[in-house]
């Protein structure tokens, strides 16, 4: 995500769940390389190879997103399953952290939901 919102995003999980998340945290920088970048996050993300991972970015499109476009297509060329969510909020990440996080696959598409159900109108709240 852009910097600081992926932080930021962790340390409010962490409030709201009363312990530290286990996430892994990566912002972008303006000054960031997207080259170098999307190295960096591939040699963070392949450790987890047998588990897979979930990643939540901020803008479809931006370059954190294609940073992580760039990750994906080559940890998943090396068999890695991982899925890339956009748009994230709050109600996402607190899913992630909270779901079975088993098949990214699946926990994406869970956390996609999540999102919706988080966006309420406050003119439809009794």
């Amino acid at each position: 995500m852009h910097a600081p919102l992926g932080q930021a995003f962790a340390d409010c999980a962490a409030h709201i769940l009363g312990h530290e998340p286990d996430i892994l945290v990566f912002d972008v920088h303006a000054d960031d390389s997207p080259d170098d970048a999307a190295q960096r996050l591939e040699s963070l993300l392949a450790p987890h190879r047998g588990e897979g991972a979930l990643i939540l970015c901020d803008i479809y499109g931006a370059t954190p997103f294609n940073i992580a476009s760039r990750a994906v297509r080559s940890l998943t060329a090396q068999g890695m399953s991982v899925a890339l969510v956009t748009g994230t909020n709050l109600c996402m990440v607190l899913k992630a952290l909270t779901d079975n996080q088993d098949n990214p696959e699946e926990l994406s598409e869970k956390v996609r939901q999540g999102a919706l159900k988080g966006i309420v109108r406050a003119d439809c709240i009794p």
